[in-house]
């Protein structure tokens, strides 16, 4: 029995020394470190106090915002900063044994004394808007609501393709955005900051654009080898640049599938008529000014002459009738097709190249004429009633004509002419310069808007107002490209670039 006593104690001692072995350790020490710097403009802060939960030794930012406890247990804590004027700011952070462990704190300007910036409301476009030129200026509300300065994000997205437009907007509520899709709807939103509380975000709106902009200027482009008319208009943002948009606005209204091209605007009757050859002849069409709507007007009498893109027709008698020639006759036909009659034939078998009417003389018509080379340019005007000729503008010169247009009291004639004088078998022009001609004085004078030599100006224009000459400009040279100009008469030598690579422009 003894024996068996002394066993057990003896056992017992075995398993008491077996568990001094497996003793958990004391929690070891590691090392913190880190920096505090202001939110937005990243400077370190000094002073900063930083303790930690749970709590440790609690110590302070240098001049370099830098702080360190060099010995912290193990484990997981909260780690707060505090400085007066500051939100207060938290990270958390896990200590391990013998191991430096960073954080990096970024503290913002206190909010007991900062109000957070107001909801924008949304003023232009109203929301639900249509029919809206595709130049929009977006207005909403102010969002200040103390001192700090705001900065507003503007967020336009195309509801057909969602993509997105973001702009930044600096202290200020209203932005203009130009050239957005045709027939598109749009949604659009701001927020405001202020760089201290959290961003505002005004509702969301939405408005859509109109199917075809309400455009002045009309003129043609070459795409894949065919003509295409489109339209366009002149950059009225007001802002402080002293150069125009170019190619502000762009609507194409004709397809690229045609040859199509000389398009004439009749404000009376809102349709815009133009050529197009169709089975190789050029025929004349109408359409409406979205493009829509297009009537082939001549048949079996088609427009014909020298050089096809150097023909040009009229509307007369308020739109009521068009003029075009085909070789030495001119013809009258109303824009629906009907009522074709020949209305004047050159006596000398010249061929008529271009006609123009008079807006408030329904009887006065200035036509030119040519040869089969287009030289032997003839310019007059004639009363239609007697087919007798008033005013001799031009004649007996070598050189090309191109262009001629009368003001609406037919008291003036605009017209270009190549004062090169040469005359060659590629039709082609050297100096051709806009010349203005006073049918009551029966005196010429040169348009001096800036034109240099090796350049053409040509096919001009009067404005509606006939305060300004429309014109296209190409350089001499070969292939080169065209370009539409507009320049005041009063002010000659301030042309300004409307559309490239474009010609034959259209102004009523």
């Amino acid at each position: 029995m003894k024996k068996k006593y002394i066993y057990i104690i003896f056992s017992l001692a075995l398993i008491v020394l077996g568990c001094s072995e497996d003793t958990i350790e004391e929690n070891g020490l590691g090392r913190l470190e880190g920096t505090v710097v202001e939110k937005v403009t990243n400077t370190p802060l000094a002073n900063v106090k930083i303790v930690t939960s749970p709590s440790s030794s609690t110590v302070f930012t240098d001049e370099t915002g830098s702080f360190s406890i060099e010995t912290i247990a193990t484990g997981e804590y909260s780690v707060q900063a505090e400085l007066d004027g500051y939100t207060d700011a938290f990270e958390a952070v896990t200590i391990l044994n013998e191991q430096t462990s960073t954080v990096i704190f970024e503290l913002g300007e206190g909010n007991t004394t900062n109000r957070s910036p107001l909801v924008p409301q949304l003023l232009t476009p109203e929301d639900g808007s249509s029919d809206l030129d595709p130049t929009i200026t977006f207005v909403w509300s102010s969002s200040k609501n103390d001192s700090d300065d705001i900065t507003y994000t503007l967020e336009l997205r195309n509801g057909s393709t969602n993509e997105t437009q973001t702009l930044e907007v600096v202290s200020d509520t209203t932005t203009t955005i130009n050239n957005l899709k045709l027939g598109t709807n749009y949604f659009w939103q701001v927020t405001a900051s202020d760089a201290i509380n959290d961003d505002v975000e005004s509702s969301l709106s939405q408005f859509s654009t109109n199917s075809s902009p309400q455009n002045d200027y009309l003129y043609v482009r070459s795409i894949n080898g065919n003509s295409v008319i489109f339209s366009g208009a002149n950059d009225n943002t007001g802002d402080d640049t002293d150069e125009n948009e170019v190619n502000f606005n762009e609507f194409q209204l004709t397809s690229e599938s045609f040859n199509s091209f000389r398009p004439h605007r009749n404000i009376e009757i809102s349709k815009i008529a133009f050529l197009r050859t169709v089975n190789g002849a050029t025929q004349l069409h109408t359409m409406n000014l979205d493009g829509s709507g297009i009537k082939r007007i001549t048949n079996s009498v088609p427009v014909n002459g020298f050089r096809i893109t150097e023909l040009n027709y009229t509307w007369a008698q308020n739109g009521g009738k068009l003029y075009y020639p085909s070789f030495d006759k001119l013809y009258s036909i109303n824009p629906d097709g009907g009522a074709l009659a020949m209305i004047y034939q050159t006596p000398d078998g010249s061929f008529i190249s271009e006609v123009s009417a008079a807006t408030f003389d329904d009887n006065l018509i200035a036509i030119k004429t040519n040869n089969s080379d287009g030289y032997n340019v003839r310019v007059y005007t004639v009363r239609l009633s007697s087919g007798t000729i008033e005013n001799v503008v031009y004649e007996n010169t070598p050189g090309a004509v191109t262009g001629i247009d009368l003001n609406a009291n037919a008291t003036q004639l605009v017209y270009s002419k190549d004062i090169s004088g040469s005359q060659n078998a590629q039709y082609r022009q050297f100096n051709s310069r806009i010349f203005i001609y006073n049918l009551s004085s029966g005196t010429e004078s040169a348009f001096n808007n800036g034109a240099v030599n090796g350049s053409n100006d040509f096919q001009p224009v009067w404005s509606p107002s006939e305060g300004e000459i429309l014109f296209t400009r190409k350089p001499s040279n070969l292939n080169s490209e065209s370009n539409v100009l507009v320049t005041p008469i009063a002010n000659f030598s301030n042309d300004d670039l409307l559309f490239t690579n474009a010609s034959m422009p259209d102004w009523k």
